[in-house]
């Protein structure tokens, strides 16, 4: 967890915190998403999938579980501050990770998320004794949340991926 150091956390009595891995709307990475950002709830508003909410301390977070983000922009180009910019949508720094709890891990026969994935980022190999282990391949996957809000055992978090190519 890093430490979140804001002025204006600080005036509104939030000083020097640690921050959970939010997943904040698209084109808040590069930016200074806290100190630029005024909570106006613009960007909850435009979103036409209604998947941007407020964490506990009134921030926006994109809600993956609930829909998929289309990366239509629509937050990022209402936003009146450039918390969120536009050119930086491309680099949503969020991938799939399926949990232990996945249906398919535990014998139940589920492709769910391999059938919502428009990229084919997530595929099942053959096991012995019948089972299928979902394999996800974070370069194509797009962190888009289809497969997490398919789910029917919420297995499918989202975790920070830096591209092999990038490193």
């Amino acid at each position: 967890m890093k430490q979140l150091n804001s002025r204006r956390a600080f005036l509104r009595g939030r000083p020097l915190r640690a921050e959970k891995a939010y997943i904040r709307p698209p084109g808040a990475e590069g930016a200074d998403f806290l100190e630029l950002c005024t909570q106006c709830d613009e960007c909850t508003t435009a979103c036409p999938e209604n998947i941007i909410a407020f964490d506990d301390n009134g921030w926006p977070v994109v809600r993956l579980e609930t829909a998929p983000c289309t990366f239509c922009g629509a937050c990022a180009h209402a936003c009146p501050t450039g918390a969120l910019d536009p050119d930086r949508m491309a680099d949503w720094p969020w991938r799939a990770d399926v949990a232990a709890s996945c249906l398919s891990l535990n014998g139940v026969s589920c492709r769910v998320c391999q059938d919502t994935c428009d990229h084919s980022a997530i595929r099942f190999r053959l096991q012995p004794g019948g089972r299928a282990e979902p394999a996800l391949d974070r370069d194509i996957c797009t962190g888009c949340g289809a497969c997490a809000s398919a789910c029917p055992a919420g297995s499918i978090s989202f975790s920070r991926h830096i591209p092999e190519a990038t490193l």
